[in-house]
Order: C-alpha cells, then sequence, then structure tokens
C-alpha cells in the first residue's frame, strides 16, 4: 500500500488539465507513441472538439521513481464545469491529494476556487502546478501571489509547468510521489468501496469503476450495493491502464473496476457503497446524494415518424449517462416527444449533440425551464417545470422560484458591467472583497431561470473573456410568475410557452414575436404573432402578406372601378386567413431559445 498514490488533478475549464494528464500518461509508457493521441482520456468527439472533460476518467500509472521504488499512481481525471459539481466531489472522495492546476496567464478562477473548497472537504493535500509558462502572456509572479492571497497556499511549493511542452512533468510526478500520503485502509476490514463513475460497454454490462477503502474484491464474490440493497456476482475486476487490464483481486487503497452483469447504469449510483453481501461493513461512505436535474427541456422529433427512433436513441443514451431524466410529453403543435431533466445547460447541449451525431437524429428543442413551487389556495405544493401543467392563475396563492448563490471573479475594471448584467438578471448583490490589488470576488443571489438561458456568454462578453463564475442553489423564493404564450393568427402554440416572472414577461413576449416574425415564412395572407399572458395581449408583430397588384390593368379609367377591385381583394385574402394553416419551421423554436441575446 505505501508504492499506491491516489490523486486527481482538479482545474479551471481549460487551464490544461488533459494536456497534463496527457503527458503523465507518455512519461510511464503505457501507451505507445503510435497509438497516443491528444485528450486520450477524452473518448468523445464533443470533448475533444471543445476541450473539455465531461466524463471523468481514470488510468493507473506504474512509475519508477528516483528513488528506485516502483509505484502506481492512480490518476482519476475530473470534469472542469459547474454542472458536474457532485461527480468531481465523488471523485475527489476516492484520493488522498490532488494537482490544482493554475494557468499562468489567466491566474486564479471561480471554478479553481470552488474546486480547491471541494479538496479541502475532504482533506486532501494540495500540490500547486502553475501552467502554461512557456506563454508570453504568462505572469508566474502574479500567480504565485494570487496562491498564497487567493487560496492560503505556500506558493513556494508551487511547481512550474508547461503540460503543451512537457516541462515540469518529472516534477510533477516526483511530487505525487514524495508530498501525497498513501492510503490509509485495512486490508482485513469487510470490503467498503465508493463507486465515483461507470460507463455502459454493449458487450459486457455496466463497468463500475470504484476506490476500495478497505478489505478487497475478487471474482467470483457476491457484492451489495448499499443505497438500493441490489446483489450481484462479480465476474471480473482489474486496472484502468487505458485498456481494461483485468486482475485477481483489487485490495484496499486501490482503483480499478468491476463487471457484474449489472443491466443499466442507473442500477449504479455515483457516491454509492459497495460491500460484500455476506460480510457487510457497518456504515456506507457518508455524502451520496441522488442526481438532481435542475433545468428541464422537452425534445420532439422533426418528423412524427421519427418518435420510435428517438425513443430507442434516450434509451441508449440513458445507460451512458445516468444524470439524465427523461418521461413522455406530448404537444399540440409537435406531436409526441421527451420531457428531459438535465444538470444545467452545458449538459443539455451535450445530450443535444450527442442525439444529432451519435444517433442521427433531428430534434427540436422547447424553451429550458427550472423547477418551480406551485403552493395552490389549498394548500397543496405542486412542482412545475413544464408550462404547459402551470395551473389556473386563479387557484395559486403564491409562486416560489429556485434562487443560486453566484460567485464572480473579475478584474477590478469590469466591476460595474457586471453589477449591471447581474441587476438586470435581478440579482442582489450580497458581498464583494478584493482578492488581489486588481482582482474581484462578487456575490450574488440570482434567480435560477435568469442564469440558464445566456448568462454564462454574457458574463464572458461584458468581461471581454476574464470573468470566471461558479454557482450553488441555495433555496427557493416568493416570485410573481406567469405563464407567456404565443399565438400565431389567434392559435396557441403550445411548445413556445414559458415561465417567467411578471417584470420580464413583456420584454420576453416582444423580442420572442420579433425574432418569429424573422423565421416564418410569408403567406398570401397576414400573420399575427402575439405574445399574451392569460387573455391580455402583450406584444404583438406581423408578418405581412405577398401582395400582388390588382389595380395594374385599370391604368386611366374610373375610381369605383379600382375600388370594386380592391374590396374583392380584401374578401379573397380574408378567406385565405380563416382557411390558411401557418407550418412553424424549425429555425422558429430555436429562435425563441435564444431570446435573451438581444434582451
Amino acid at each position: 500500500m505505501k508504492e499506491i498514490r491516489n490523486f486527481s488533478i482538479i482545474a479551471h475549464i481549460d487551464h490544461g488539465k488533459s494536456t497534463l494528464s496527457d503527458r503523465m500518461i507518455q512519461a510511464t509508457d503505457i501507451v505507445s507513441d503510435r497509438n497516443f493521441q491528444d485528450q486520450i482520456l477524452d473518448n468523445m468527439d464533443i470533448e475533444r472538439e471543445r476541450g473539455i472533460t465531461i466524463k471523468s476518467q481514470t488510468v493507473c500509472l506504474p512509475y519508477k521513481a528516483n528513488n528506485g521504488k516502483q509505484y502506481h499512481l492512480n490518476l482519476i481525471d475530473t470534469p472542469g464545469h459547474v454542472d458536474f459539481t457532485y461527480e468531481v466531489s465523488r471523485a475527489l472522495a476516492s484520493c488522498e491529494g490532488a494537482l490544482l492546476l493554475i494557468d499562468a496567464s489567466q491566474g486564479v478562477e471561480a471554478q479553481t476556487l470552488a474546486n480547491l473548497f471541494l479538496a479541502l472537504e475532504h482533506d486532501l493535500e494540495i500540490i500547486p502546478v502553475i501552467n502554461k509558462i512557456d506563454l508570453p502572456s504568462a505572469d508566474i509572479e502574479r500567480v504565485k501571489k494570487q496562491i498564497e492571497d487567493d487560496l492560503g497556499l505556500d506558493s513556494k511549493s508551487a511547481i512550474l509547468a508547461s503540460a503543451k511542452e512537457g516541462i515540469g512533468i518529472a516534477e510533477v510526478m516526483e511530487a505525487v510521489i514524495e508530498k501525497l500520503p498513501p492510503p490509509q485502509a485495512d486490508p482485513d476490514a469487510p470490503l467498503k468501496a465508493l463507486i465515483f463513475d461507470s460507463h455502459y460497454d454493449p458487450f459486457r454490462g455496466t463497468i463500475v469503476h470504484f476506490r476500495v477503502i478497505d478489505g478487497r474484491i475478487k471474482a467470483g464474490d457476491q457484492i451489495r450495493f448499499m443505497s438500493n440493497n441490489a446483489t450481484y456476482k462479480v465476474e471480473e475486476v482489474g486496472l484502468f491502464q487505458i485498456v481494461r487490464n483485468p486482475s485477481k483481486e483489487i485490495t484496499a487503497g486501490q482503483v480499478g473496476y468491476l463487471i457484474a452483469g449489472i443491466k443499466t447504469v442507473s442500477d449504479t449510483r455515483c457516491g454509492d457503497t459497495i460491500t460484500l453481501d455476506a460480510k457487510p461493513c457497518s456504515v456506507p461512505m457518508s455524502g451520496f446524494k441522488e442526481a438532481k436535474p435542475v433545468v428541464f427541456a422537452s425534445i420532439y422529433p422533426i418528423a412524427a415518424d421519427d418518435y420510435s427512433e428517438l425513443t430507442v436513441a434516450l434509451e441508449k443514451l440513458k445507460l451512458n449517462d445516468a444524470s439524465l431524466i427523461y418521461e413522455k410529453d406530448t404537444s399540440v403543435a409537435l406531436g409526441f416527444g421527451f420531457r428531459c431533466g438535465f444538470l444545467g445547460l452545458l449538459h443539455l447541449e451535450v445530450v443535444q449533440e450527442r442525439l444529432e451525431r451519435e444517433f442521427d437524429q433531428s430534434i427540436i428543442l422547447t424553451v429550458p425551464s427550472v423547477q418551480y413551487k406551485i403552493i395552490l389556495n389549498d394548500g397543496s405544493e405542486h412542482i412545475v417545470d413544464n408550462p404547459a401543467l402551470y395551473p389556473d392563475p386563479t387557484t395559486i396563492e403564491q409562486s416560489l422560484e429556485p434562487f443560486i448563490k453566484a460567485s464572480i471573479i473579475v478584474p477590478d475594471k469590469y466591476m460595474g458591467a457586471v453589477m449591471k448584467l447581474c441587476l438586470e438578471r435581478r440579482g442582489i448583490n450580497k458581498n464583494y472583497q478584493y482578492l488581489t490589488s486588481s482582482r474581484i470576488e462578487m456575490i450574488f443571489e440570482i434567480p435560477l431561470s435568469e442564469v440558464i438561458y445566456d448568462f454564462y456568454d454574457k458574463l464572458k462578453t461584458v468581461t471581454q473573456g476574464y470573468g470566471s463564475f461558479d454557482y450553488e442553489i441555495i433555496d427557493y423564493r416568493i416570485s410573481k410568475l406567469v405563464k407567456l404564450d404565443i399565438l400565431i393568427n389567434g392559435e396557441r402554440v403550445d411548445a413556445l410557452s414559458q415561465l417567467v416572472h411578471e417584470d420580464r414577461a413583456q420584454q420576453r413576449g416582444r423580442i420572442a414575436c420579433e425574432r418569429l416574425k424573422d423565421e416564418i415564412p410569408r403567406q398570401m395572407f397576414k400573420i399575427a404573432i402575439q405574445g399574451a399572458v392569460g387573455g391580455k395581449i402583450i406584444s404583438r408583430s406581423t408578418v405581412n402578406p405577398f401582395r400582388k397588384d390588382v389595380t395594374a390593368k385599370c391604368y386611366g379609367g374610373d375610381i369605383s372601378r379600382k375600388r370594386k377591385l380592391l374590396e374583392k381583394q380584401k374578401k379573397g385574402k380574408k378567406r385565405m386567413k380563416m382557411v390558411g394553416k401557418v407550418m412553424l419551421p424549425q429555425s422558429a423554436f430555436l429562435a425563441v431559445l435564444k431570446t435573451d441575446s438581444e434582451s
């Protein structure tokens, strides 16, 4: 056990986490140069294109240290985005230490702080690493000062590295061995193992990623998951070395995988405890909780015939993504579809892209919504995330919406722009503090519904890319909610409805109408697009009809004859409007999704 080190790399998005992992894997020669590729732990196309980690990965690195001993370094790679904070916390619970990676040009950012606090909650040993020192804009002294002032860590122990150029990799490996403690565990105690991730293999079923806290596990053992008391017989255990490497047993302190004929990923919950069925441990690991979706949207196939294909695609996607929740839904305008719950907006985008790429689905997404609490006059409480299920306003006593605590770190020259943006989104400024002479941390309490559209993009715009943002949901607060309906030629289109705050309804309605006006093709009759709250019309735009000059042949001549022709045309247009149908293109639904981008 003294030759094992379990560690994670934590960082803000785009600070070089995946690149550092690549260099460490190359340093241990577990992959030949011919088979090596950049971002080797990121095996999804979306991860490679966007340069982000979505699904955490694990790799066991055999490393011969300068002292001549052979060590096993278990690197547990974690996602960097705020949507996946719970997965990061479970991965950190499996480690004894962490490398805190900081970009030499960007410095300490919001997610750096958030991940550091997560690591300190688990009493991990922290090694600061200053990355990208080869950049012309790198300011190492400034970053060292931030490590001292903002993070309270010793900057003298910070390792200078450039993962891209391969500088400082040997020093990082040696620091992991010297500064991080080996696991403290009892191999003879009853089995206690923590699940921190899982993925689906079409041939073997669910493959569980776990860390053995106490005891040992081998093929043939009868195991039990403590959250749902499900029992399975272990078929295979082993270590991750890019490919799966089977072994006889996994003992206390080690990180590995197990295969036990588990049919779906949702049976293996992140943070659950594994124990032996015959000789269970007394208490499970603390900190386990169900993944709760915070953003909801409906997904519909563009062609109604593709519904069965979309059903199969979602079932397959669910096998690999246990945090995706969906149920059947129907819409008058769009037919049959699914109401889905996501961990956040990035998770929503990832699911949408995977459905389109991996399963070749053409889909329409409705306006994302959050979960509201509605208390009716009879005292009953309802959770509403779908505008179609919003009750009659006369029966509602009060409505509550979720609030988040947002931590925003920016250079102080952008303070005014960030303040304006947050106050526009109904934010409440709680406090702010200077982290250094030029960087400021601002704490706001903002309704979640105001953040899920394009808040992050707007923040990056007003701070020229230097703003960083992290949030946590705090509580529900009383709010004036209304249901904004969009009417096309007097007909309500349920898929375009949204729940909004009363003060924002007119603005949202106006923008939605303007956007739809640009997307709906012109017809031979006038099309009215209206935003309505209840029976009250609050916004309107009109798609003008094609015109035919029916009086062109009446050059000269009597005015009454022209008037007669115009009256005849007017009646024809009126009749056409009564029988005419307006077909909404897919781009119209996408346009309403982007309503906030110009608000």
